[in-house]
């Protein structure tokens, strides 16, 4: 039975809003920035406002496996939010939303998937506060690296 899980991760960015939602909407490049993201690669390209492109992410975790997905993207409001659409090991939703507040850019970014892992859904009551973990970890490194590329400060 798949195992479900609810992330939501908060980043406050002393960086313009713009810059900061360009980075992330840039996911394809997320591989040569951030610690983790092994590979992005688009198959579709959707249409003019990326709607219904289709991106396959390829994760490493801290405890060295590996997650891979495709996240199709459903909804997007420039400068404020993204939705999509996830399948393959995860399932499930995943949104980015942004806020300028001064000259912070406030980032939050929620997922509600579960796992088709089947080792993953069979150890789950053992391992769920590992992932979860792991989780947080890999979203650490995202706002570190962010930090780095956009000499910025991220907490």
């Amino acid at each position: 039975m798949p195992e479900n899980y609810s992330f939501t991760t908060h980043w406050y960015v002393e960086a313009p809003l713009e810059k900061v939602w360009e980075t992330i909407y840039k996911s394809e490049e997320w591989p040569r920035w951030w610690k983790g993201v092994k590979s992005v690669t688009e198959t579709e390209k959707g249409d003019e406002r990326g709607i219904g492109s289709i991106r396959i992410y390829r994760l490493r975790s801290p405890m060295f496996y590996t997650l891979s997905f495709k996240l199709l993207l459903t909804d997007r409001v420039e400068y404020k939010y993204l939705l999509g659409n996830a399948s393959g090991e995860l399932e499930g939703t995943g949104a980015w939303h942004f806020e300028e507040q001064g000259e912070i850019t406030y980032v939050q970014c929620h997922w509600h998937v579960h796992t088709n892992i089947k080792w993953m859904n069979a150890f789950a009551f053992l391992l769920k506060p590992i992932f979860r973990y792991n989780h947080g970890k890999v979203m650490q490194w995202g706002a570190e690296s962010l930090a780095k590329k956009l000499n910025a400060e991220v907490r």
